[in-house]
This record gives C-alpha cells, structure tokens and sequence, in this order.
C-alpha cells in the first residue's frame, strides 16, 4: 500500500510541477507579446536616405495594428495598408532627407486594383524629380507591372523576367463528386451566376466563358496600356511580345527595352550611393515604407471639425461582427450608423472589397446605407472587387468610383444543398430512418435529395431574393428593374465596362473619392477619419488563439496554394443564400 500511495504522490506531484512550469513559460511569452505590442522604436529618418519600397509582402486596405507571427517560429508576416503607401510616397516627395525610391518585388500579393493604386503613387511621385530604382531577380507579371513604373527598371544578368498574358483556369468538381457519390443540388438567378458551374459541370459554361473572356482582356488591356505608357513601348508591341513569347532570357527584356539594364545587386547598390551622395565603403541609409509610414505626423491634418468618414469593407460578408478580414453586418453597420449620427460628419465614403457573402447580412449594411443617404453624401469606392454583396451594399451611394480594372456586378444569387445519399448508402452502408411532425420538418437534408416541391420552395426563396437585388440596384442607380436585370443574371463587368452600362459612375482611385465626397458636401476644409475601429491584435489573438496558430502554420504549409485552402474553408462554412462572387482572381 505503501507503495501504491508513493508512485500516486510522485504522479500528483509530476503533474503539479509541469503544471508550474507551463504556467510560468506561458506568461514570460504571455508579457512579450504585451511588450513587443508598445516596444516599437520610433523611427528616424536619416539625411540622404532612400525609401525602401518592399512590394512582395501583402498590400492590403488597412495596415493592422500588428501580428504574432513572431512568436510561433517565425518572423511576423508583413502587411501594409495600400493607402498607408499613398501617403508616404507623397509625404517623401518634399522630404528633404528622402533622396530616392529603391524599389523591391518579385511576386506581389495584392489585386490588380489595388497595384493600381499603387503603381500611380510612384508615378506621382516622380514628380519629385527624385529617382525610383526598380531592381529584382525576378520579375512576375504583377510584379514587372508595378516596376515599370520607376524611372530605371533593372534585371539580374541571370534573372527572369515573366511576359505572356493572362490566362484564366477553373477547376472542376463534378466528376470527383461523382465518385463519392455526392449530388450537388444547386438554386440559383442567372445564367451568368457560374460559381456552382464546377459542381454540377466539367467545363465552362457558353456563358461563363463569354463573362470571363471579357474581363480577362479588359484587365489585360489596363495592364498593356500602363507598361506602355511609362515604358514609351507601343501597346501592340507589347501584346506581340508577350503572343510570341519573346522574352525568353534577360539579354531578351534588355533588347526590346522591357529593362534599362542587366545589373547585379551590388551595382544597384553603388548606383543609390552615387544617388545620395554615399561614400562607396559606407552603408546607404535606407528607411523601409512601413517604418516610414510610423513616421507620419498628422500635423498637416485639418483641424477643422469637419469630417469624411471612410468606412472599410473588406472580405467576405458574414452575419455577426465578423474580423478585419470579413464584412460583419453587426459590426460594418454599427460603423456607418456612428458616421450617420455624427454630426461633424459631412459625407461617407464607403471603400468596399469583397466577392460578397451572405445575402443577408448585405442586406443589413444596404439599409444603414440608405438611411446614411438620406442624411448626408454617401459615395461608394470600389477596389479590387465590389461584386455580388460586394456591389448589393455600395448600390445605395450617391456616386460610384471603379479603377479600370475593378471587378464589380455580379448581380445574381444561388444555393448548395448537399445531398450525400449514395456516399452514405453506398459507400460507407450508414442508413438513416425517423419521424417527423410536418411535410417539410426535414426540409434541405444533406440524406435524401429534394423532392419537386421542395426545390420548388427553395427556389421561391432564391427568386424572390434576385426580385429584391435588382429592385434594390435600380432604385440606387435611377434604373428599371428590367434594365438592371439585362446587366444583372450574375455577369462580371470590369470598372471600365461598369461605368460604361450605368453599374457604376466614374472611373477613379480612393483618393478622387474622398475629394468627390468633400466636393458634394460643399466642404473645403474637412479631416478624413477611418471607420470602423481596428480590431486589437492582443484582444482578437487570445479570443481565436487556436484558429490565429492554425492559420500561421497552415500558410506555412500550403504556401501559394493557401488560398486554395481558405476557398475550400469557405465553401464548406457558408450558410443560408448567398450572394457571392463566383470567383477569386488572381494574376500573377
């Protein structure tokens, strides 16, 4: 016995010291994210320093406030708010100890809009006279895109530089649910509406290829005309370079002058020392754009009471308060409605990118819209994609601001109802058998297929949601349901074609938005204020700490195709009708 009590002790006691001792690791890791969060050094920027613009890490709408990333084995994934990047290129064209722009990409993580946006600041700040150096090992598309901007491209002798267009790809999913023994029961509006095309189909649709052929060659098109302009390479040049595949090597890009020179690094390095004047044994002083952006005073800042209030929705749209990568209806409603109280606050501008989401929740940020409408200027700023809910809740706004290149409408709804009879039956022998109250207690069952009348039911609801869409679109856009429905059946448009069919009004950064906003409103002195309040890094870490480590170590493990995965994610999460983009597009 005594024996017994003693290994029951040492177990106890085992138990209690590792106990301990977790505790303990846990808080010292516990305070150094505390203090890592308001340890920051200020930043200072040095005479004759060049600007650092690294473009390969996420250009997103808002910069966070901050990241853990550190503190699970690795550095902190970087990310910065594309008009953060804005500012501090327009800041640093009168900064007397910013000398040049010294610019680093390879493969850029933004949409084509929102590299937009960006590839125009450094044009702008051209204007400086100060030069920008773009200088890589190798170029993406997306990547040569943004370069082409700076006054000097160059390209590693040994290097690659990617030209040879767009191209679209779909994936299909109809014959691997075959195989399982799953049926995809789809209700959906619209011919157009092709995101449950690679359910039910094993190629595109006539009419999903006639949407995507357009906005391809319309984002094409944007990219051509921007290379063209800053690179003084026809257009058509361009394109047959690109059809012909001409640039295969870097003595390639250096002849049809796609580059201004093969170059290693360490004579880009003694090209800025030449620039700022830096003695060629001594380290050039560099600031990179995120620390530059900390080093913004808002001293300029109006003091004016007067107020423009951006409101950022961006990513999927979910019921509830959602994250600074969703479009909460609580929480993105709650903002607009704050902005509509205020009376300081003249007009609204709401920057919006999303593919949309729940059908519903857009129709809850679409009311605050209306009501904010009838009080004060609304004007609806769209990035990336406003499609879908994405457009469903900027319809309402006073005016519209697309870039060219812009994926926007999308006007169409549709449902997925799972029926997984023949996996269960068939291919894993479960049966299921029970009584219910009422004809349709058991409405939408994920064992049984639907019956007529129940598709019937469904689809009643689907149809009467399009019905309130497309009433919705014309009432905001002073046009017939007729006309909105002709544009609508769940079609892509690119900004360009948008403001062309009356789906938006103006082609135009962020920028003439919120000067368009202040214009309206009849303001000439005016401070813009950022809604709704970011999400504190400490507070949303340890309220999801298991879903923050698996997201950390799934980027990890699935790298590139991580996107994939969150796509997969999402399908698997979303409930109820859904007014969604039928794509995630990325060019590289």
């Amino acid at each position: 016995m005594k024996e017994f009590f003693k290994y029951v002790f040492a177990t106890v006691f085992g138990i209690v010291i590792s106990a301990v001792i977790l505790g303990v690791l846990f808080f010292i890791v516990f305070v150094g994210m505390i203090s890592s969060i308001g340890s920051e050094k200020e930043t200072v920027v040095k005479k004759n320093s060049v600007l650092y613009l690294n473009l390969d890490q996420a250009i997103i709408e808002r910069t966070p406030e901050g990241s853990f990333g550190s503190f699970l084995g690795g550095s902190s994934d970087k990310s910065i708010g594309f008009n953060d990047v804005i500012k501090a290129l327009k800041k640093a064209q009168s900064d007397e100890k910013i000398q040049a722009v010294y610019i680093n990409v390879s493969a850029p993580n933004a949409g084509m809009a929102t590299m937009l946006e960006v590839r125009n600041a450094i044009i702008d700040f051209k204007k400086s006279k100060k030069p920008v150096i773009a200088y890589s090992e190798v170029y993406s598309q997306g990547a040569y895109y943004l370069a082409s901007a700076a006054n000097k491209v160059y390209l590693n002798p040994e290097g690659d530089l990617e030209f040879k267009g767009f191209s679209s790809n779909l994936m299909f999913f109809k014959g691997a649910l075959e195989k399982l023994g799953i049926e995809a029961q789809i209700i959906r509006v619209g011919n157009y509406k092709s995101a449950v095309e690679p359910l039910i189909n094993t190629k595109m649709s006539d009419y999903n290829r006639q949407q995507v052929t357009a906005y391809v060659n319309g984002l094409y098109d944007t990219f051509l005309t921007g290379i063209s302009q800053t690179r003084k390479i026809e257009k058509d040049s361009l394109a047959q370079i690109a059809d012909q595949y001409k640039i295969q090597l870097p003595k390639d890009a250096l002849a049809y002058k796609m580059v201004d020179g093969l170059k290693y690094k360490d004579e880009i390095l003694d090209e800025l020392r030449n620039i700022t004047g830096t003695d060629k044994k001594k380290d050039i002083n560099t600031v990179s754009i995120n620390d530059y952006v900390k080093s913004l005073t808002t001293e300029d800042e109006s003091s004016s009471k007067n107020k423009v209030a951006v409101i950022y929705a961006n990513g999927d749209i979910v019921g509830g308060e959602g994250s600074d990568e969703q479009i909460g209806s609580e929480r993105i409603s709650r903002a607009i409605r704050k902005a509509r109280l205020d009376d300081d606050v003249k007009a609204i501008v709401l920057r919006v990118n999303s593919g949309g989401g729940s059908a519903l929740a857009s129709d809850v940020i679409w009311r605050e819209m209306v009501l904010s409408k009838k009080v004060k200027t609304v004007i609806a700023s769209f990035g990336d994609v406003a499609a879908s809910g994405g457009y469903y809740i900027g319809c309402a706004a006073d005016s519209i601001f697309v870039q060219p290149n812009t994926i926007t409408g999308s006007i169409g709804v549709f449902g997925v109802i799972f029926n997984f009879q023949e996996l269960f039956n068939n291919k894993l022998g479960l049966t299921f058998d029970g009584v219910k109250t009422s004809q349709y207690a058991d409405i939408m069952s994920s064992n049984r297929p639907l019956t007529p009348a129940e598709r019937a039911i469904i689809q009643k609801g689907v149809n009467n949601i399009y019905d309130t869409f497309i009433a919705k679109v014309a009432d905001g856009r002073k046009k017939t349901k007729t006309q909105v429905d002709s544009l609508g059946g769940g079609r892509v448009w690119i900004g360009t074609d948008a403001v062309k069919n009356g789906l938006a009004d103006r082609i135009g950064s962020f920028g003439d938005a919120v000067t368009s906003a202040a214009k309206k409103a009849k303001l000439k002195d005016y401070k813009v204020v950022e809604y709704p309040e970011k999400i504190d890094p400490l507070k949303q870490f340890l309220g999801s700490a298991k879903e923050n480590v698996s997201a950390y170590y799934a980027k990890k493990e699935f790298g590139e195709n991580y996107v994939l995965y969150k796509q997969m994610q999402k399908a698997i999460s979303n409930t109820g009708i859904q007014a969604r983009m039928d794509y995630e597009i990325r060019i590289k």
